[in-house]
């Protein structure tokens, strides 16, 4: 890629950005204060949430992987049920992972 046409894409995107920004500003209030819109909202945090963590612990390249990413995350995933501190919880996930890699799994 050139330096124009990277320079270009940076300058499209962020003016995408701003205009989507500048849109959310510019709806009326009472349209956001609808139930339904906080339906979809809260359904579409949740499903881009799901997407991300699906993408970066089963996928490598264009196949989908069980390594040690999935146990570590089944740990995570244990121990925020268990309410474990944020920190704990990446810790855990953490040293799992690198346990089962140490192993040779993964």
């Amino acid at each position: 890629m050139t330096t124009a046409a990277l320079w270009t894409t940076v300058l499209v995107a962020s003016l995408a950005c701003f205009a989507l920004k500048l849109g959310g500003h510019l709806v009326p209030r009472s349209w956001l204060a609808s139930e339904r819109v906080s339906r979809v909202t809260t359904l579409v945090t949740v499903a881009l949430l799901v997407s991300l963590v699906v993408v970066q612990g089963f996928a490598d390249g264009r196949a989908l992987v069980v390594d040690a990413r999935v146990p570590a995350l089944a740990v995570a995933a244990l121990a925020l049920a268990l309410r474990a501190p944020f920190i704990l919880v990446v810790v855990l996930a953490a040293a799992t992972a690198a346990g089962l890699r140490a192993l040779g799994w993964g």
